[in-house]
C-alpha cells in the first residue's frame, strides 16, 4: 500500500515531536506524517530531568535556548500550564569560600550575554525565594546568597558547612508526558497524523527524496523527510548512506520514594559545584581503601551531583542525578547501568542533605532509568538540511533535549518551508564539520561543555 505525504518526520520523540508541532500548527503544514514504532516520547524523552535553564557558557547556546524557553512560556500560557511548568530556578551550591568568585565570575559572564544582572546578598533582606508551581517571580538572572544563616533558613535540609549558594531564576522543570501529550493533540487537531511503524529505507532518485519505505511493507511518498531519531539518528542516517559526528554518552538518574521527607516537595533544581567524596563509616572507607576494586570509591568523584523533588503516579519521589562517567559509547538498547550507580549517588546526596542516610539500606533496590545524550564534537545541536536534497535533521540535541525542543523544531521547520532562520542557523549546519579529520574533532571535543 502507497500513500503520500508532504512531509515524513522519522522519530517521534521530543525532537520529532516539537518538528511536527511547529510544521503543522505553527506553519500550517496539513500533510504531515510522524513515523516511529514506539510509542512518541517513550525511548529517551520522558526519561532525563525535565528541567530546562538559561544558564549558558556562550552566546550561541545561551540564545538558542533562550528562544526555546521563551517557545515554551508561550505552550505554557496557551495550554493554561496543563504542562505542568515551574521557575523554581537552579540552586548551585559550594562547601568552600573560595569557590565563591567562581560562582560570580559564572554569573556575571552570563549576564553579559543577557541572562540577567547578578545580585549579591550578604544577608537575607533583599533576597525573593522561588515559588513551586507557575512562572511567578518573573525574575532573571541569579542571585549570589553570602549569607550562611539565610542559607540554613531556605533550606534547613542542607549540610551546616555549605559556604554559599547562587540561585539562577530562569529555570525549572515540567511535566515532559503532558508536553507530549499537549503537542500531539495540537498536531492531530490539524492533520498531522502518526504511523506506528518502522522506517526501513530512504528512496532517492538523482539524490533527491522520493519516499521512504516501512516495515509493514507500506511506502509514503514524500519530497521531504526530517530525521529526528534521537540516540538511534546515526543508524537512521545510513539510510541516506550519510554519517554524523556523533558519540554517545549514559546518564542515568535514581528515583528515590522519599517516604522520609528528606527534600521538602517545593525545594528547586540543587547542585553541589564541589567534587565529592562519598559518605562512609570509617570501617566502611577501610575496608574499600584496601581492596583494589573499591578503592575509588574513597577517591574525590566529580562535581555536579544534581536532586529535585518530583511527584508523580501519586507518589511523592525525589531524583538523584550524578554524571560521573561521561566515557562515549555505543547507543544499546536496553539501557544497562553500573550495579553500583545508585549507591554511589545516594552517598554523594548525603555530603550536600545528610539525611540522605536514612536510605542508604535501599540503594540496591532503587530504580534506575535515563538515555543516552547524543552529542557532536562542540555539543551543539545538528539542525537543518542535508546533502541529499528534501533530507533535514533535527537531532544531537546532547542534554537539553526536551530544553532545547521547541527552539530545535522551529529551525528545522523553518529549513523544510523555506522560512527566516536565525542568525545562529549556520552554527547547527551538517556542513560545520566539512574538512575536518577524526582527530581536528577529537581536539575540539569538550564533553561536558555547557553541561552541568
Amino acid at each position: 500500500m502507497s500513500t503520500r505525504a508532504e512531509i515524513v518526520i522519522c522519530g517521534a520523540g521530543v525532537a520529532g515531536v516539537s518538528a511536527a508541532y511547529h510544521l503543522v500548527v505553527r506553519r500550517g503544514v496539513r500533510n504531515v506524517v510522524l513515523v516511529d514504532e514506539r510509542p512518541p516520547l517513550s525511548l529517551t524523552s520522558a526519561y532525563g530531568t525535565e528541567a530546562y535553564r538559561n544558564w549558558w557558557p556562550d552566546l550561541t547556546m545561551f540564545r538558542f535556548v533562550s528562544r526555546s524557553i521563551d517557545l515554551l512560556e508561550e505552550v505554557s500560557a496557551e495550554s493554561g500550564n496543563a504542562v505542568g511548568m515551574n521557575r523554581r530556578g537552579y540552586v548551585f551550591l559550594t562547601g568552600h569560600r573560595r569557590h565563591v568568585t567562581e560562582l560570580a565570575k559564572e554569573a556575571e559572564a552570563v549576564s553579559r550575554l543577557g541572562g540577567g544582572a547578578l545580585r549579591v546578598h550578604h544577608d537575607g533582606g533583599a533576597y525573593q525565594p522561588s515559588r513551586p508551581e507557575g512562572l511567578q517571580p518573573d525574575l532573571t538572572g541569579a542571585d549570589l546568597v553570602l549569607d550562611t544563616e539565610t542559607i540554613g533558613r531556605l533550606f534547613p535540609f542542607l549540610t551546616d558547612d555549605t559556604a554559599a549558594m547562587l540561585h539562577v531564576r530562569r529555570c525549572g522543570w515540567m511535566d515532559v508526558p503532558s508536553l507530549g501529550r499537549w503537542m500531539l493533540d495540537r498536531i492531530a487537531s490539524e492533520g498531522g497524523r502518526i504511523a506506528r511503524d518502522r522506517i526501513t529505507s530512504v528512496d532517492t532518485k538523482n539524490n533527491r527524496v522520493t519516499g521512504v519505505r516501512l516495515e509493514s511493507e507500506s511506502t509514503i511518498e514524500t519530497g521531504k523527510f526530517v530525521l529526528a531519531a534521537g540516540p538511534l539518528v546515526g543508524e537512521a542516517g545510513r539510510m541516506l548512506d550519510l554519517d554524523f559526528p556523533i558519540f554517545m554518552e549514559l546518564h542515568g538518574k535514581i528515583i528515590v520514594e522519599d517516604t522520609a521527607g528528606v527534600l521538602p516537595s517545593d525545594a528547586p533544581m540543587i547542585i553541589w559545584t564541589d567534587p565529592v567524596e562519598l559518605v562512609w563509616g570509617e570501617d566502611e572507607r577501610r575496608r574499600h581503601a584496601a581492596d583494589p576494586d573499591a578503592r575509588y570509591l574513597t577517591e574525590p568523584f566529580p562535581a555536579g551531583l544534581h536532586i529535585r523533588p518530583r511527584f508523580r503516579d501519586g507518589k511523592q519521589t525525589f531524583l538523584g542525578i550524578w554524571t560521573y562517567d561521561v566515557s562515549p559509547r555505543e547507543a544499546v538498547f536496553p539501557l544497562a547501568f553500573d550495579p553500583a550507580y545508585p549507591m554511589i549517588v545516594l552517598r554523594g546526596l548525603a555530603r550536600m542533605i545528610p539525611a540522605m542516610r536514612a536510605y542508604f539500606d535501599r540503594a540496591d533496590a532503587l530504580p534506575v532509568d535515563g538515555g543516552y545524550y547524543c552529542k557532536t564534537p562542540d555539543n551543539r545541536p545538528l539542525i537543518g538540511p542535508l546533502p541529499v536534497k528534501g533530507a533535514y535533521i533535527a537531532g544531537a540535541l546532547s542534554g537539553y533535549g526536551v530544553m532545547g525542543s521547541q527552539a530545535a523544531g522551529e529551525l528545522v521547520a523553518a529549513h523544510v518551508t523555506g522560512g527566516d532562520l536565525p542568525d545562529y542557523a549556520q552554527t547547527f549546519s551538517f556542513d560545520r564539520f566539512d574538512g575536518l579529520s577524526e582527530a581536528d574533532m577529537a581536539d575540539m571535543r569538550d564533553a561536558t561543555r555547557g553541561q552541568l
